[in-house]
């Protein structure tokens, strides 16, 4: 047994917060129907961020469709800001309360973990940057993880299975495991290169035994060509200058006639890492700082009751609509009816949130992970932090 829901728990309502439960057995005890519009919104973002990136939109039309309602929101891999409505679901509040647990859960914890991404992405630029950390969390959301960090940029994961979700093959170097048991660095890498195929790159973990420095020329020299590159996952007690580790290993190699071999990095790597690494490394590989992101606390709000505006203290009441203008990409949020067709630069306004299910039809197609992943790139290079 694992401690995890099964899908038809969550689709029936069943992962909830217990007074939503009540809060129904009391509106059809009462024999009150309500009919809301309900929007979800990021009142701030975590650490100080100016962006986040919506993920987790598919499992919740998932979630949707198989209600009596309408929905508006924000298309998959949409950089939004805060206060801005990503989502609005219009409908009887009794047949989606019990929801609002769940539609949360996947919002908050997807958005988180893309936005990290897309934040390491920006920061590395043209070089590699890969999901290692499946192996922080439960594995029954590895592949969620994987695919939120793929689509907010990441080039590659790591889990079999996450691979199968994205329709991208897994990326992989060898494990200190296959090191220690093989007896060496050398012998570990060549037989690597013996038996897996020639399509995967051949990528030698230096950080086992010996001196990096060192190491690196010992495998330079035994695979030639065929080294692609080298990962140095060295452990913090041990790293003392990264920077210069990375320069001297690098002057070694360059020296001797391997500028061909690429250098990876992993290991606690953290966003103020990057500017300084930058300029010595090729790819990245990113574990706990991307899986374990912080989440992005959406919160679900009532903003019309029976077609009239309403809301709770510290909220803006009425149905609303997010524009963004194709020039400038200032954004500005206002009543839904209110027109805005252009920007103070002359650009014209585009609406932020599309219908995407209407009583059970789904409207919108979902792009496949590749999609959404470019979609999210090409947005990125307008954003500033």
């Amino acid at each position: 047994m694992f401690h995890i829901a099964k899908e038809k728990e969550i689709l029936e309502g069943n992962i909830t917060d217990i007074y939503f439960n009540r809060t129904l057995k009391i509106l059809e005890e009462k024999d009150i129907e309500c009919k809301v519009k309900a929007e979800f919104v990021a009142k701030s973002l975590p650490e100080g961020w100016k962006w986040g990136v919506l993920t987790g939109l598919e499992e919740v039309i998932n979630i949707l469709k198989q209600l009596p309602v309408k929905v508006r929101a924000m298309k998959e891999g949409t950089v939004f800001y805060k206060d801005q409505p990503v989502l609005e679901i219009e409908g009887n509040y009794q047949d989606l309360c019990v929801y609002e647990t769940a539609i949360l859960g996947i919002l908050c914890q997807a958005t988180g973990i893309a936005t990290k991404s897309a934040r390491y992405k920006k920061l590395a630029g043209e070089r590699l940057v890969m999901s290692f950390g499946a192996r922080r969390m439960h594995p029954a959301i590895a592949p969620m993880i994987e695919r939120s960090a793929y689509i907010g940029g990441c080039d590659g994961v790591s889990v079999a299975k996450s691979g199968e979700v994205i329709g991208e093959d897994p990326m992989g170097t060898i494990p200190h495991a296959l090191v220690l048991c093989i007896g060496s660095t050398v012998d570990a890498i060549k037989a690597f290169d013996e038996v897996i195929g020639p399509q995967i790159n051949r990528v030698a973990l230096i950080d086992t035994f010996n001196d990096e420095k060192f190491e690196c020329l010992n495998v330079a020299e035994a695979m030639g060509k065929k080294l692609h590159a080298i990962r140095f996952d060295t452990p913090s007690s041990r790293r003392g200058d990264f920077c210069n580790i990375l320069k001297e290993a690098r002057w070694e190699l360059d020296l001797r006639g391997f500028e061909h071999i690429k250098f990876f990095v992993s290991g606690g790597i953290q966003e103020d890492d990057i500017q300084h690494l930058n300029s010595l490394v090729d790819g990245y590989g990113i574990g706990t700082s991307i899986s374990n992101a912080p989440v992005v606390d959406f919160s679900m709000d009532i903003v019309e009751l029976e077609g009239e505006p309403i809301a709770k203290r510290g909220k803006c009441s009425g149905a609303k609509k997010v524009l963004r203008c194709s020039e400038c990409h200032k954004d500005i949020i206002l009543p839904l009816e209110k027109e805005q067709e252009s920007c103070k630069c002359s650009g014209r306004y585009k609406n932020l949130l599309y219908p995407f299910v209407d009583n059970r039809k789904v409207l919108q197609d979902i792009p496949s992970p590749k999609e959404i992943r470019e979609y999210v790139l090409e947005q990125i290079k307008q954003v500033v932090d």
